[in-house]
């Protein structure tokens, strides 16, 4: 099989459009089609299908593109290993909650730009469940995802996970609340009449509440649902709750942070990238960056 071919097979899949394809790699529609015909010939089956004037590819021909990032991935591997003066060069796809994007992400640009001027990122902000399954369906190469110690997230067996990092979360309350102190089950079983405030696009710390609030004997009553950090904290200061905040960052004057201990609130982060594909060099030198970053 041609890797040319190969390569306008993965874009078709990713971009839906011949004349997308033909823009990104600098050629004609008629070569696109030419090409992916000659393809599915190599292959003795279809690749794709008509839908109304665009097409899609058929089961067959989205396996053949899964295989494509691997076998591309292998290729370029191949190339800087017999000449290791060249640079990596492409784009990698990166889905990422929000911190990991403003603590990692936007300097690791800075930093590609530096060191491997042929690779750039293209970010988009999402939550792990959101994130993962642009992972799976191939429209990222790579999820900067997290969960907590008490809730502890899946993978699947289809992708690779690396640790990032690791952060203390606590409990925000209002500033001058005695939230007394002792375990995590004592300090929110304290607030038992409170409403609670939780993530709207991501259940990992609502399982977490609702753990050390089943530890403390009551059942939370979850009021509220923000998906920003800061607006949880502005949620509390203007009294309608109290919710999960990091423990290593400032908060606003009118939020007091209550530790929480045996059991503590961990949250760890994560790389994770589909399973044979972190060799791809591009994405091989925007891991190296994240190795030394502080996503949490």
């Amino acid at each position: 099989m041609d890797p040319r071919r190969l390569e306008m097979l993965l874009q078709l899949s990713r971009l839906g459009s011949m004349r997308e394809v033909a823009e990104v790699l600098g050629t004609t529609t008629s070569t696109v089609s030419q090409q992916v015909a000659a393809l599915a010939r190599e292959v003795g089956t279809p690749l794709v299908e008509p839908v109304g004037r665009r097409v899609r590819l058929t089961p067959a021909g989205r396996r053949l593109a899964d295989h494509a990032v691997t076998v591309l991935a292998a290729l370029e591997e191949a190339r800087l290993d017999l000449d290791p003066s060249a640079e990596p060069a492409g784009t990698v796809r990166v889905a990422a909650f929000a911190t990991a994007v403003r603590r990692a992400l936007l300097p690791a640009v800075a930093q590609l730009a530096e060191r491997h001027p042929g690779v750039g990122l293209r970010i988009h902000e999402h939550e792990p469940a959101e994130a993962l399954q642009l992972l799976a369906s191939d429209d990222v190469d790579l999820a900067l995802t997290y969960d907590y110690d008490l809730a502890p997230a899946t993978f699947d067996p289809t992708v690779v996970t690396a640790p990032l990092g690791t952060a203390a979360w606590a409990l925000g309350v209002p500033a001058g609340v005695d939230g007394g102190a002792g375990s995590a089950r004592a300090v929110v079983g304290r607030f038992r009449e409170a409403d609670w405030i939780v993530n709207s696009r991501n259940t990992a710390d609502e399982e977490v509440v609702r753990i050390l609030a089943s530890l403390a004997g009551f059942a939370p009553h979850v009021a509220h649902r923000a998906d920003s950090l800061d607006l949880v904290q502005d949620m509390v200061a203007a009294g309608l709750g109290v919710g999960l905040l990091p423990a290593d960052q400032p908060t606003i004057p009118q939020v007091a942070l209550l530790p929480l201990h045996q059991p503590d609130v961990t949250l760890r982060a994560y790389a994770v990238t589909r399973r044979g594909r972190a060799a791809w060099p591009p994405l091989a030198a925007v891991l190296r960056l994240l190795e030394g970053a502080t996503l949490t």
